[in-house]
């Protein structure tokens, strides 16, 4: 059986057993995309609609994500023009958490055919810059608050977002624009902090405490004005739901879509589970690391499983890596992290956890040896660590098509 699979912006086709289960995101009816997105708009959740919320603003805010998310910001804000263009002052910021700077490609991909003349409104968070952060209080966790004084100062805040399942914060979109969208690195790591509780998982909302920490950012900032837009992307990248309004109201609203399409039922787990990070998400290694997370939930015990990811840029997190590569087992930056948290230490924990139950093996551009410093072993090609795994597991497979936001959900043995 011949598989597309996607690396990079290429497909590279292999040959897998016929009996591999090749798992996609769920199927579901492809929407007319102007149309979702115009009703959303026009019928927004508990909030006024969007010309009306923006009408008298002085210093409004769009937050959008960078590069590494598929989020369709650049058709959103085509549909927004007709309103942006008649404001008199307005700012994006970019929300890249802790992620590099987008580059230019990216920034084409984020805003489309009005890049040039949005160009000048666009500043880029970085998370390092402490003269650029403001205090707003602490969450009940006791996560100090600080985010770009950009998102305090505005007036109004437009937060446009995708929903997807998260490994650790439940779900992506909503408030997470804000935290850790614009948060400081201070704050973004005592809040990543929670994803080392096994409470931080994906799907999971309630008593998450990654998720309840991000509520309380926002709830300190609850009497400023906010129009969130969040839409859920089908398999193929196109819209398939849309909610708009209210910043948690829209968030919620989007969720049971989000399930419609990424929880994808596998039935019982596989000796080998290949998981593929496609582009966008194939950044880093530091990215691409969900795609492991989530493939272990098919994957059993004493189980391959073999990332496939370009990693365009490289490592990733530095503290991520020193974590691993500085440890001699799995089991050793498990107990480090003990001695005292980074952030970036919260994905190095979730790759050593797997690593003391299966094996990790991958397909990237990176350094051979870089890999096996943090407890995967390299392959050159596809073919070649499929066909080594299969003599040492037989060919019991589950492929995760897109594993970084595939949620597998297997039957109870």
């Amino acid at each position: 059986m011949r598989v597309e699979i996607p690396y990079g912006k290429e497909k590279i086709p292999v040959e897998f057993p016929e009996r591999a289960r090749v798992i996609h995101p769920n199927e579901v009816a492809p929407q007319d995309e102007s149309k979702i997105l115009k009703e959303a708009l026009a019928n927004p959740i508990n909030s006024k609609v969007f010309a009306d919320f923006i009408s008298g603003a002085k210093n409004p805010l769009f937050i959008v994500n960078d590069g590494t998310r598929p989020t369709p910001t650049a058709k959103i804000l085509a549909e927004l023009y007709p309103v942006i263009k008649g404001l008199k002052k307005y700012k994006f910021i970019i929300a890249t958490g802790v992620h590099r700077a987008p580059t230019e490609e990216e920034l084409q991909f984020i805003f489309g055919s009005h890049l040039e003349e949005f160009r000048p409104h666009i500043h880029i968070h970085d998370s390092r810059k402490s003269e650029e952060m403001v205090g707003i209080g602490r969450s009940q966790a006791g996560t100090e608050m600080e985010v770009n004084r950009l998102g305090v100062e505005a007036d109004r805040i437009i937060i446009i977002g995708s929903v997807e399942p998260h490994y650790f914060g439940g779900f992506t979109g909503g408030r997470k624009s804000f935290l850790p969208g614009i948060a400081s690195y201070k704050t973004i790591s005592q809040n990543h902090f929670h994803a080392l509780k096994p409470e931080a998982k994906a799907l999971a909302l309630e008593g998450n405490p990654v998720h309840e920490d991000m509520i309380d950012a926002l709830k300190t900032i609850e009497d400023k004005p906010i129009f969130s837009i969040q839409t859920v992307l089908d398999g193929k990248r196109r819209i398939y739901g849309i909610t708009a309004g209210h910043i948690h109201d829209s968030f919620y609203a989007a969720i049971d879509k989000a399930k419609e399409v990424f929880c994808v039922e596998v039935g019982e787990k596989a000796d080998i589970v290949v998981t593929v990070a496609p582009y966008p998400m194939d950044v880093d290694l530091y990215q691409s690391q969900k795609a492991l997370d989530n493939a272990k939930l098919a994957l059993k015990e004493g189980g391959i499983m073999i990332l496939v990811s370009k990693c365009r840029t490289g490592i990733g997190e530095p503290t991520f890596f020193e974590l691993l590569s500085g440890s001699e087992t799995p089991q050793g930056a498990l107990d480090r992290i003990k001695e005292g948290f980074k952030l970036g230490y919260h994905k190095a924990a979730k790759m050593a956890e797997i690593a003391t139950w299966a094996e990790m093996w991958a397909v990237t551009d990176l350094n051979p040896e870089d890999l096996k410093k943090v407890f995967i072993t390299p392959f050159d090609s596809i073919p070649k660590a499929l066909d080594e795994a299969i003599k040492r597991k037989g060919d019991d497979i589950i492929v995760l098509m897109d594993g970084s936001i595939t949620v597998p959900i297997v039957e109870e043995q």
